[in-house]
């Protein structure tokens, strides 16, 4: 069991009283739990899917301040999942959304919303206000820059991962009392190749699978706030949904682990900037502007989608062939084309393209 990470330092109105009634009538919470959730600062990195739960519930608990950062919009395909936004909150900056809803649900929290990127250059700046981060993002470069950028601020952070059927959640904290520190690098020591670690935007989640993870994460902050029950730290939680099971592995500091001194270029790292060049030794993105306009020229090339079939099957542009990025060094269709002929590849995002047209060079296009 932790220290509490928050003194009890705020009161509570006779109002706030009765709206945590519940949590103060369980004796390891009691008035001064509550109070020290009240004093708290949390931020949550991410309004999406792991983000949505958690916000609403950090907000229900009456965790007294709640930073909100995240640059995106909500689209139609995110309301699948991501349970604070509503229909009408379509095209509309996902922290405002988040804390037009949190603060219809609890008018007595704060909410800091932070409408940008998490980057190298405003991550520190950013954590300093803050006594815990929940990460609830959904890939490996940033969230190696969370994991540096706490270490760094002597943050304790909570984290989850979801991926269709599967979700993970654990607690990282570098600086933890009594030798027991440890950070996401002694999970992942080394990030996956980009090919091996779709997001969900690629491989799909079940919905209410964030539900689950992401009420994990907020108990796990709760406690760590509040003091009470054993924490995550240095434990990796798994859960099956399809099994239904949760699964508990140990975590310990890997052995020869380098300290974390700065940040770095996370991108870079994760291994999602390629150098690619062609065999003249050019090579370039093109814009969907610029493919159109090959289309309407009748100029002759093939465009290979290298997303998979379910991917394909929701929509693909006329004209193009399918053939998933796993696929291409066996599949028969290879054979057929032309290796003198100009091939423009696509996915989802540009990570497998990217990759494929390493695969491509290597075949001889």
């Amino acid at each position: 069991m932790l220290t509490p990470l928050v003194d009890a330092i705020a009161e509570l109105s006779n109002h706030e009283k009765e709206r945590y009634s519940r949590h103060i009538l369980i004796p390891e919470i009691g008035l001064v739990g509550q109070r020290r959730l009240k004093s708290s600062k949390v931020l949550v990195i991410g309004a999406g899917g792991l983000g949505s739960p958690s916000l609403l519930y950090l907000a229900a608990a009456g965790v007294g301040t709640v930073g909100i950062l995240d640059f995106d919009k909500v689209s139609e395909s995110n309301l699948q999942r991501q349970i604070i936004h509503c229909q009408k909150d379509v095209n509309r900056l996902k922290v405002d959304s988040a804390r037009d809803r949190m603060l219809k649900a609890n008018p007595y929290i704060n909410i800091n919303i932070h409408p940008e990127r998490l980057q190298t250059d405003n991550a520190e700046f950013i954590f300093k206000d803050y006594d815990l981060i929940i990460d609830g993002t959904d890939n490996f470069a940033t969230r190696y820059l969370i994991n540096d950028a706490c270490v760094l601020t002597k943050k304790p952070y909570v984290w989850g991962s979801i991926f269709r059927f599967e979700g993970q959640a654990s607690v990282f904290w570098e600086q933890a009392p009594n030798g027991q520190g440890v950070n996401y690098r002694d999970l992942y020591p080394e990030p996956p190749p980009p090919e091996m670690a779709p997001s969900c935007a690629e491989g799909g989640v079940l919905g209410i699978l964030c539900a689950s993870i992401a009420s994990i994460m907020t108990t796990e902050a709760i406690k760590l706030i509040t003091g009470v029950g054993q924490s995550l730290l240095g434990r990796l939680m798994v859960y099956d949904a399809l099994d239904m099971t949760y699964k508990l592995f140990p975590l310990r500091k890997a052995p020869n682990r380098q300290a974390i001194t700065e940040l770095i270029d996370y991108q870079h790292f994760c291994g999602l900037t390629p150098v690619i060049t062609d065999r003249e030794g050019v090579h370039r993105d093109i814009t969907v502007q610029e493919l159109k306009a090959l289309q309407d020229a009748g100029d002759d090339f093939l465009l290979l989608d290298v997303r998979e079939q379910e991917e394909w099957d929701i929509c693909h542009i006329e004209g193009a062939l399918n053939i998933p990025m796993a696929q291409l060094k066996q599949h028969e269709k290879m054979e057929s084309l032309d290796k003198e002929q100009l091939i423009i590849v696509h996915c989802k995002s540009g990570v497998r393209s990217a990759r494929s047209l390493l695969s491509l060079q290597e075949m001889g296009f």
